[in-house]
Order: structure tokens, then C-alpha cells, then sequence
């Protein structure tokens, strides 16, 4: 088992909090972390909620359920009987435990429609995502946190060759992926997962019709990764209402299977555009719906850039899960779209870093142009900013600027 680095999190909330809700897409390991932890550190049950005669229990009577498994318990896959969260509360102010109870979900049970009680003030939720590069070479990252240091380090050790970068952006984190090494069997695994995903999930999540439609939303998606999410455009070309599209994407949304990066608002939030960009849980996902290979155009365009971006959002969203700073991750543009950035990390003490992406393996001062807008609107709050790109040194371009290598992502 490869070592998850969100694990210290959960057992640290384990041992002050009744209730420890890890959730994230299917297949992405959270049962095989919850029933390590269960079975080592907690000496706890394990019930999983794919099984039938569990989940029957379950949904017929969760008290009663409950009062059986007993505690501390690992329940698996809770989504599938929302029920539970009412019973697991009262349960919880009866007896109000550290550690009683590990759930997983595979959708955001917090957007599901018949969840009654979102258990506030006796949950933390932990994100489980796909595999980071770090985990697959058994690092914990600190990129995220080194960001908010009072300085960088000079170098990145061993940043990697163009090639490798592609491979690893293809491949994407999926556990079940990542072992296999022909494109063809990869393909398989993507095409089994999507349509279990669309067609059990969401099924059991929203009772809906146009199921076909899905596979192609989520396909447009892929192919607009990094960029705003419009929806006029996508009602347009899938030809469904905008309610009907609205609906769907907050399924894609509520499965993982589609990550939308909300916009940073602070002072000047007048002149920002509103709407967050489009991403995908992994970039392996999206490489997928493309039909990308190694060093060849997809759908007639070069994706190299989007799916890069896809790939380094998708890094620093799981690595935040375990980072001390914690920050929040948004995007940032004008109004009139004269100044962007693709990542902006917001500290807890409200300061900024602003994180770009670059395919390119060389870096000009007009690269940092959106950084420095940014900078000269938050004033002091402004910590740093970093050009992410295909190269290998670290070069300051002054002004507390800097162009990374990003393989410092994994190898810092």
C-alpha cells in the first residue's frame, strides 16, 4: 500500500472529533486508507455500504443500524444511505466520543438532495483525491507551504525531462491507472469508470433522464480545462436548457468528477469576473475524454496547456488537504480579462501568492504581467509569485517573483 499523505489528518481528527467524513471520487483509495486506519489505529469495525444486505439495513432503520455496528466504526461509502447523518447525530449528542465514527463518500454528501443534517460542529472533513506525484515517490510535498516561507529554496532536485512531465500529466493519479504502462489498457480502466460513474452514481444521486448527454458534457469540459466555465456556450452546443445544464454540472460537481476553481474576491471584487474555470478531478481523466497521447495534438488543437494546468491545480488541491497553511485556492481576472492568473492561495492571515502556469521551458517578464496586477491591487498582503514552467532552474525575476520548475510541486 503506497503511503497517503492526508492520513496524518484524519488520525489527528480522529483523536479530538466524534465524526470523520473522508470523501472524494470514486477509486481514488479512500477505502483501502479508512479500512487501514480502521483495523490499525482505531481497532475499529468496518462496514462498507456497497454491500447489499449493509445498505438495507442501513437505509430501513439507521438507529438501529447504528446500534449494531456499534463504535468506534468505519462505514464505507455512506452516500448510499443518507439517512444515516440524522442517526449518527443523535448518537453523537447522546454520547459524544472522539473517534466514534471514520465514513467515506464518493459524492459530496453535503450537495447531496436528501441529506437532512450536515452534522456541523461534530464533523471535519478530509479530501481524498487521486494519487500526488509526491505519494507515488514517497514524499510528503511541501510546495504548498514553502510558497507562504519567507524565502524559496535555490534549486529543485532532479526536476525531470519534458517527456516525463507529459507522461505523468497523461497518466494522472488513479491508483488503479498508474500501474499500467500501455495507453490501451489505461483507456479501458477511464472507460469503465466514466460510465460506472454516470451511469450507477449519478443514477442513484438525481433520478434522471439524458444519461447520453453526460459523456459529452463531461468530453466539452475536458477540452475547455482552464478556461471560464460558460454556460450559455455549453447549453449551446449540447443544445439542453440552461436549468437541464445547471443540474448537470452540479452532479459532475458532486461526484468529483469536475473541480470548478472559484474566483478571488477581495477589495476590487467589482472589477473581477464572477464565474469560476472548469477542471477536472485528474488530469489523466481528462487526457481520457481527449484522446491525448504523448507528444501528439488532440481534437485538432494542442491541449499540452490546459491539461498542464489541470495537472498542477489538481497537485496543489491535494496537497493543500495536509498542509499546515491550509490556504484556499481561487483564480483570479479582470472584468475585461486585461489581467489573469491562474492560481491565487489566500492564507489563513490573508496573505496572497499567485501561482502561474506555463508550458514553455523558458520564462520572460511578461509572463509575471497578471502576477503583477494582482500584486499592485492587495498591496501589502501580496507574499509572493511564481511562474510554474517546463525548465529546470529556479531564476528571480525580482520583485519577490520567481520562475519554478514543476517538478517542485512533488520534489520540494
Amino acid at each position: 500500500m503506497i503511503k497517503r499523505n492526508a492520513e496524518a489528518r484524519i488520525v489527528d481528527a480522529l483523536g479530538d472529533t466524534p465524526v470523520v467524513l473522508v470523501h472524494g471520487a470514486r477509486q481514488v483509495g479512500k477505502s483501502t486508507l479508512v479500512r487501514h486506519i480502521a483495523e490499525g489505529r482505531l481497532s475499529a469495525r468496518y462496514v462498507t455500504l456497497d454491500e447489499a444486505t449493509s445498505l438495507s439495513a442501513a437505509r430501513n432503520d439507521p438507529q438501529l443500524f447504528l446500534q449494531e455496528v456499534g463504535t468506534p466504526v468505519a462505514i464505507d461509502e455512506v452516500q448510499r444511505a443518507p439517512e444515516l447523518f440524522l442517526a449518527i447525530k443523535a448518537a453523537v449528542d447522546r454520547h459524544r466520543a472522539p473517534g466514534s465514527y471514520l465514513i467515506t463518500g464518493s459524492a459530496n454528501v453535503l450537495m447531496v438532495p436528501k441529506l437532512s443534517e450536515s452534522l456541523a460542529g461534530r464533523m471535519e472533513i478530509v479530501e481524498l483525491h487521486p494519487f500526488t506525484r509526491g505519494e507515488m515517490e514517497g514524499r510528503v510535498e511541501g510546495f504548498a507551504d514553502r510558497l507562504f516561507a519567507k524565502s524559496l529554496p535555490r534549486q529543485v532536485e532532479r526536476p525531470g525531462a519534458p517527456g516525463e512531465l507529459r507522461e505523468r500529466m497523461i497518466a494522472g493519479g488513479y491508483p488503479e491507472v498508474i500501474n499500467r504502462k500501455k495507453p490501451d489498457r489505461r483507456a479501458a480502466w477511464f472507460e469503465s469508470y466514466v460510465t460506472t460513474v454516470l451511469q450507477r452514481d449519478v443514477r442513484e444521486l438525481a433520478n434522471i433522464d439524458g444519461l447520453l448527454e453526460l459523456p459529452r458534457l463531461l468530453q466539452l469540459l475536458a477540452a475547455r480545462s482552464g478556461q471560464l466555465l460558460n454556460a450559455s456556450a455549453l447549453s449551446r452546443d449540447l443544445a439542453i436548457p440552461g436549468t437541464t445544464l445547471k443540474r448537470y454540472l452540479a452532479l459532475l460537481e458532486t461526484t468529483f468528477l469536475m473541480q470548478p476553481l472559484r474566483p478571488w474576491s477581495g477589495n476590487i471584487g467589482k472589477r473581477l469576473v464572477k464565474s469560476p474555470k472548469i477542471y477536472l478531478e485528474d488530469s489523466g481523466l481528462a487526457a481520457y475524454l481527449l484522446g491525448a497521447e504523448i507528444g501528439r495534438k488532440a481534437n485538432g488543437s494542442d491541449l499540452t496547456g490546459g491539461l498542464l494546468e489541470n495537472f498542477v491545480l489538481g497537485e496543489l488541491r491535494r496537497q493543500i488537504a495536509w498542509s499546515r497553511t491550509r490556504p484556499g485556492i481561487f483564480h483570479f481576472r479582470t472584468s475585461k480579462g486585461s489581467a489573469e492568473v491562474d492560481a491565487v492561495l489566500e492564507s489563513r492571515d490573508r496573505r496572497i501568492v499567485a501561482v502561474e502556469v506555463k508550458s514553455g521551458t523558458r520564462v520572460r517578464k511578461d509572463d509575471f504581467a497578471g502576477i503583477g496586477k494582482l500584486a499592485a491591487e492587495v498591496g501589502d498582503r501580496f507574499h509572493r509569485g511564481i511562474v510554474l514552467y517546463g525548465g529546470e532552474g529556479v531564476v528571480p525575476f525580482g520583485g519577490r517573483m520567481h520562475a519554478v520548475p514543476v517538478a517542485a510541486l512533488w520534489r520540494w
